[in-house]
């Protein structure tokens, strides 16, 4: 493929605890090699890495975007130029070792763009060698006002392979061939009886190789570790809603939980 879904992004103020979580829950492993704690915490599934980035004064907590790594940079930023002039990108500092530029879509969405084999890649962006561990993440997922258009950018820029989705599904897949996008249709009218979110980022999803494992694994660890218990999902009517809108619009999702800093999770068996 001319490109991989190479990271997800997470901000929080709990940093180094979802580091911990992601590692006791989904198995996925620090660098051996390269640490960088002070500005984030990087942590991988083989071929994915999960940014988990300490929250700053201003800057919301939560998914806040993904990156993709491509054959060709200057390729990607000429089609964006001259197909969608509402695209725009700015270049990333040098300490960065996983994106070099930062880009938006013409929805206003945000992704990290990389050169495959960029010479500051460090850590995890090194050390994942194409092999996903037993739980892997599978899919991330952003909500937007125009899915088609934003089905069709995603597939113009980066040679993603659309697949089709069930019937009755208004969402779109666009895949590397191991890690999916998914575009859901936004609505205000989607959260009546819940909180209200904005267009943006929506959720991530691991694959795992038995769901009924994971909760039996999430179990033990708060039963070990207090402090590692999610934020509960569907309790109350507001939040029952909000979980009922989520599994409608993920129907791919077996099981949805809670990071203990509230990010959303889609949980897909592999069968």
């Amino acid at each position: 493929m001319f490109a991989k879904i190479n990271h997800v992004a997470i901000v929080s103020q709990q940093y180094a605890l979802l580091a911990n979580f992601y590692q006791s829950i989904f198995g996925m492993k620090t660098s051996k090699k390269f640490e960088r704690t002070v500005r984030a915490i990087t942590v991988g599934d083989g071929y994915v890495g999960l940014n988990i980035n300490p929250r700053k004064a201003g800057r919301p907590a939560g998914l806040d975007h993904f990156g993709v790594e491509v054959e060709d940079v200057p390729t990607v930023l000429d089609r964006m130029k001259t197909k969608y002039p509402a695209a725009d990108w700015i270049e990333r500092p040098s300490t960065r070792p996983f994106a070099g530029i930062t880009a938006n879509d013409p929805d206003g969405n945000v992704f990290d763009l990389s050169q495959k084999k960029m010479e500051n890649r460090q850590g995890i962006y090194v050390e994942n060698d194409g092999n996903q561990n037993p739980r892997f993440i599978s899919h991330v997922a952003m909500r937007t006002m125009r899915p088609d258009e934003m089905a069709r950018f995603y597939s113009d820029i980066f040679q993603l392979e659309s697949r089709n989705a069930p019937a009755g599904d208004k969402n779109y897949y666009l895949t590397d061939g191991k890690v999916t996008l998914v575009i859901q249709p936004y609505s205000i009218r989607n959260y009546e009886g819940t909180s209200i979110l904005p267009p943006g980022m929506d959720h991530f999803g691991f694959t795992v190789e038995d769901v009924e494992q994971v909760k039996i694994d999430l179990d033990e660890a708060i039963g070990a570790n207090p402090i590692m218990n999610p934020i509960p999902l569907g309790r109350g009517k507001e939040a029952a809603a909000r979980l009922a809108l989520a599994q409608r619009q993920a129907p791919y999702a077996d099981h949805f939980i809670s990071d203990p800093d509230f990010g959303l999770i889609a949980v897909c068996g592999k069968n």
